[in-house]
């Protein structure tokens, strides 16, 4: 299932800033920081990738449930729950 990047522009914007929090967290790592506040920051880094993953089957469902024929849809609802699993 295609989607469009406009569709998907929270999740963009949710990733941007964590890539951000990463170059963070490598200067961080860098000038010796203490081990508590990295984690602290790698852990927020993954929330903000997992709520982007989790929009973007968000996104998805909606796109299959309001598109998508009877057969297509029971398949890409199947693509979807495995997705969203995999991010579980």
């Amino acid at each position: 299932m295609q989607l469009e990047a406009d569709e998907l522009a929270g999740a963009v914007a949710r990733l941007k800033r964590a890539q951000g929090q990463i170059g963070g967290i490598l200067r961080m790592i860098e000038e010796g920081r203490d081990c508590a506040d990295v984690v602290t920051q790698l852990a927020a880094v993954s929330s903000a990738i997992d709520r982007a993953g989790f929009a973007i089957i968000a996104t998805g469902l909606q796109h299959c449930l309001a598109e998508a024929d009877a057969d297509e849809r029971e398949r890409t609802l199947a693509q979807m729950e495995k997705l969203f699993l995999s991010l579980a």
